[in-house]
């Protein structure tokens, strides 16, 4: 079964490297993945798109996404910037980095504030966003954790590795 996902995050925030972690996490699982990054002149607080696609077969289309299964978002205010039931499928859901506001929720700033992974002052909640995302999504926990150690250096790996455990284990329905 195909799934198809839409990630929403401000620059900076780390929504391009969470669709890479998730395809790979995804890889490790026996799974075929895509991550696709869309932006255009990058700066930090600019609006991204990222797509990520998940299957049980080989992944034949390669294109953006117009319509997802499941929409990521990765701050609040990004709501005030992007209708998500423009792009939402008719039994899609939404997984927000807030208390409210989507079917999954996770206060993933409040991790990445806890465990010191800020940048410029912003709080990076990519693997946070990444451990609540491969929940909702039926990854192993262990393969994303296994992900993250691949892709960030050893100083960095293990604070983002237990943000993705955190959110994982944290991750729920929104009331």
């Amino acid at each position: 079964m195909l799934r198809e996902v839409i990630i929403f995050s401000f620059g900076g925030q780390g929504g391009v490297t969470a669709a890479r972690i998730l395809a790979l996490a995804a890889v490790k699982d026996g799974m075929y993945a895509q991550a696709i990054p869309q932006f255009g002149a990058e700066r930090r607080g600019s609006l991204v798109r990222s797509y990520l696609r998940l299957s049980d077969a080989p992944i034949r289309r390669h294109s953006s996404i117009r319509e997802a299964d499941v929409v990521s978002v990765f701050a609040e205010k990004i709501l005030n910037i992007v209708n998500v039931g423009d792009v939402l499928k008719k039994d899609g859901f939404v997984i927000i980095n807030s208390e409210k506001g989507g079917d999954y929720c996770i206060n993933a700033s409040e991790i990445a504030l806890n465990l010191n992974l800020v940048s410029a002052g912003w709080p990076i909640v990519n693997t946070a966003m990444a451990g609540a995302m491969a929940k909702v999504l039926g990854i192993q926990e262990k393969s994303v954790t296994e992900a993250i150690r691949e892709t960030f250096s050893e100083k960095l790996a293990e604070s983002n590795a237990r943000a993705a455990e955190i959110a994982y284990r944290e991750v729920h329905e929104c009331q």
